[in-house]
């Protein structure tokens, strides 16, 4: 094995689904933008323009931990798979090694939850990319921003920012879904899910 292709078995790519803009900076759902603003802090890893459309990161997980491509694409988030199909051929990283974070309605605020494959959802940001991959095989951590309340619409709730007291545990949601990414590239999935997955 060359050195070209160790590197690329130890690099990982780390998507952060959104979309671009500052007036949606702040909504539920740039969630996963937002844990990959707090890997790139821990990295010392400034995001950079890159040719695939993307802003893009690179760091490592500790100092001899595995490498991680941290990518935000520019688009919007129902287009993100072109971003990210590009991402993959220029840095050669298969489906098994990448992770993609992901607001999820179905789960409770401050709550992750791990899995790789299975369907969108309803997501659109996760149904271009497995249009634009052409697998589901890949691995997701899915930050909780739980349901809206009453009847108010969920594509209304997810481009509306966190409320005043969700943002006072917001910091520690965003640590952890750092931690489960760091945790999936070092240890593997399953050790990451024994994690996070438990009750505290």
């Amino acid at each position: 094995m060359g050195a070209d292709s160790e590197e690329s078995a130890a690099q990982w790519l780390v998507v952060g689904l959104g979309n671009p803009g500052a007036e949606y900076a702040g909504n539920r759902h740039n969630v996963g933008q937002m844990v990959l603003a707090e890997l790139a802090d821990r990295a010392s890893a400034p995001f950079r323009s890159h040719k695939t459309n993307s802003m893009v990161a690179e760091g490592r997980t500790g100092l001899e931990g595995p490498r991680l491509v941290l990518a935000k694409p520019n688009s919007f988030m129902n287009l993100s798979g072109g971003p990210v199909a590009a991402l993959m051929r220029f840095y050669k990283i298969p489906a098994e090694r990448l992770i993609v974070v992901h607001d999820e309605l179905d789960i409770p605020f401050d709550t992750l939850r791990l899995k790789s494959g299975g369907g969108h959802g309803g997501h659109n940001g996760l149904r271009d990319i497995i249009s634009a991959i052409g697998t589901p095989d890949f691995i997701r951590v899915r930050v909780g921003v739980g349901r809206p309340p009453g009847r108010q619409p969920a594509a209304d709730f997810v481009l509306r920012d966190f409320s005043s007291a969700e943002r006072t545990v917001l910091p520690n949601l965003l640590a952890d879904g750092a931690d489960a990414v760091e945790m999936v590239a070092r240890e593997g999935l399953t050790a990451a899910q024994q994690r996070f997955h438990s009750p505290a």
